[in-house]
């Protein structure tokens, strides 16, 4: 991920006529940065798919004893 990273931040820093090197380190640090978040997006993304679940639950139950 941090090599496709910097590749891909280096052809953007060479759109404006520089180097390409600036571009290269912020690129692979990006990279890095989100393949650090992607556990905790999921987990979140898990657990509020489950709290989903449950409240949905919790309502039918209760729409059900009301009426």
């Amino acid at each position: 991920m941090g090599w496709l990273g910097a590749l891909a931040g280096a052809a953007l820093d060479r759109r404006d006529g520089d180097s390409g090197i600036k571009g290269a380190i912020l690129g692979a640090i990006a990279g890095r940065a989100v393949k650090s978040a992607l556990p905790f997006a999921a987990a979140a993304t898990v657990g509020w798919v489950a709290l989903s679940a449950l409240r949905r639950a919790r309502g039918k139950k209760d729409a059900h004893a009301q009426g």
